[in-house]
């Protein structure tokens, strides 16, 4: 079996994503970059908890599947429209996390207004144009929303992170969705107040470049 290794991964997150409430049933979809202009992208319709390495899916970006007897996620356009657009991108966590989903359903951008959130983000969470699941339209919508940004939430839909590695990438979906309960939550009291541009990106730089044991 090609790239045991991230295919165990894979699994893991998977995991690691339904255990933290990010997703409920066979919902929402997990992948990560390989050489070769290459994926390992979660089966479509089966449960986190009994995913084995060998149902993970290996396919090019070109959406032919090379390796596994699984289906691949229905979303797997979206994800190889990620990869094709953006390099840098390692891995994609696609989750139905119950308040960023609200807000997806809104159609409302989560603001810019948590410290954690504009340093592993970019900025605000925009909300990608609505297209249907799986549909190539729904990727060239995604991208667009994912310029400068680490997320954005799907219209109606839910989130999708975007990250160096599937580490990083479940971070970023849990900020998300912690950021949007947040949002929700101010409401009651007079809503957010967004930090200054200059702010977010002297945060953004900082996290980016200095944050850490470097």
């Amino acid at each position: 079996m090609q790239f045991s290794a991230e295919r165990r991964q894979v699994v893991m997150s998977g995991r690691q994503m339904a255990r933290a409430a990010l997703a409920v049933g066979t919902w929402g979809n997990i992948s990560c970059r390989l050489p070769g202009n290459l994926m390992a992208i979660t089966p479509s319709g089966m449960d986190y908890e009994t995913l084995e390495p060998q149902d993970i899916v290996i396919m090019d970006l070109e959406g032919n599947c090379l390796e596994g007897s699984c289906k691949p996620s229905t979303e797997q356009p979206l994800h190889r429209a990620i990869y094709t657009a953006m390099d840098e991108v390692g891995a994609i966590m696609h989750t139905h996390s119950i308040y960023a989903s609200a807000m997806a359903a809104a159609r409302k951008p989560i603001p810019g207004a948590i410290e954690d959130l504009v340093q592993i983000v970019g900025g605000d969470v925009r909300v990608a144009r609505y297209a249907l699941p799986g549909s190539p339209q729904l990727g060239s919508n995604v991208v667009a929303a994912l310029a400068g940004r680490n997320g954005a939430l799907l219209a109606n839909h839910g989130v999708v992170g975007v990250a160096s590695d599937l580490k990083q990438v479940l971070i970023i979906c849990q900020i998300i969705e912690k950021s949007a309960q947040i949002v929700i939550a101010a409401q009651g009291v007079g809503g957010v107040v967004e930090l200054p541009q200059e702010d977010i990106d002297f945060m953004r730089d900082f996290f980016l470049h200095k944050y850490g044991q470097r």
